[in-house]
C-alpha cells in the first residue's frame, strides 16, 4: 500500500492531482474537501489509500488522516465503492458524516447525490460502532469563538486522555470567566 506521498504538485483539480515523486507523476483522486485544504504550493504531502481492482489501480488522496479513515469505512459498507465514498467526502466533511451516522441521521446522509434510502440506514448501522470508537469530532461542543475551552481540551489531549471523556469533563466543570488553567484543574479531577 502507498500510505503517503511527499513531492511535487504538478496539476491540481477538484477531482485529481498529479504530484511528483521521484521523477515518476502519481495521479490521485481527491475529494472536493482536499482540494480546497491543499493550497498551491508546489511541494505537497498528501495521505493516500490504493485501490486495486482486476482492471485498474487507483490512488485516493486525503489532506487528512481522519478523511482517509472515514474513506475506509465507508468502502466497508457493502453498495458503497470507492468513488462513491469520494462524493460522499466531497459533499460533506469527515466529521459531518460521522455526526449524521452517530446521531443516525438517515435524511442528511441520503441527501448525498447517489445515496438511497437503504444505503444510508446500512451506513448507519454498519459504521455506528466504529465512529464512535474513532476520533472523529461526533459532539460539537464547542463554539469557534471559545478558545479557552479549545485550550484546555488541547492540554487534556496531550497528557493522553480520550477525546470524548475530555469533552465530557471540560463540560461538567465549566463556568463562566475561568481560565484555561483553572479548567484543565477542575477537569483533572472529573477525570
Amino acid at each position: 500500500m502507498i500510505a503517503h506521498l511527499n513531492g511535487r504538485l504538478v496539476e491540481k483539480s477538484p477531482t485529481h492531482l498529479i504530484v511528483e515523486c521521484g521523477g515518476v507523476g502519481y495521479y490521485v483522486k481527491i475529494s472536493l474537501n482536499t482540494f480546497s485544504k491543499i493550497g498551491d504550493d508546489e511541494a505537497i504531502k498528501i495521505h493516500t489509500q490504493l485501490q486495486v481492482r482486476e482492471d485498474a489501480h487507483t490512488l485516493y488522496g486525503f489532506y487528512s488522516l481522519s478523511e482517509r479513515e472515514m474513506f475506509n469505512h465507508l468502502i466497508s459498507v457493502s453498495g458503497i465503492g470507492a468513488n462513491t465514498a469520494i462524493l460522499m467526502l466531497s459533499a460533506m466533511t469527515s466529521d459531518e458524516i460521522a455526526q449524521a451516522i452517530v446521531q443516525g441521521d438517515v435524511a442528511l446522509i441520503q441527501s448525498i447525490k447517489g445515496i438511497g434510502a437503504k444505503t444510508a440506514q446500512r451506513v448507519i448501522i454498519d459504521l455506528k460502532d466504529k465512529v464512535v470508537k474513532s476520533d472523529f469530532a461526533t459532539e460539537n461542543i464547542f463554539t469557534l469563538d471559545n478558545t479557552t475551552q479549545n485550550d484546555a481540551l488541547t492540554a487534556l489531549l496531550s497528557l493522553g486522555f480520550d477525546k470524548k471523556r475530555a469533552e465530557k469533563a471540560i463540560n461538567k466543570v465549566l463556568t463562566d470567566d475561568q481560565s484555561v488553567e483553572d479548567i484543565i484543574k477542575e477537569a483533572l479531577k472529573v477525570l
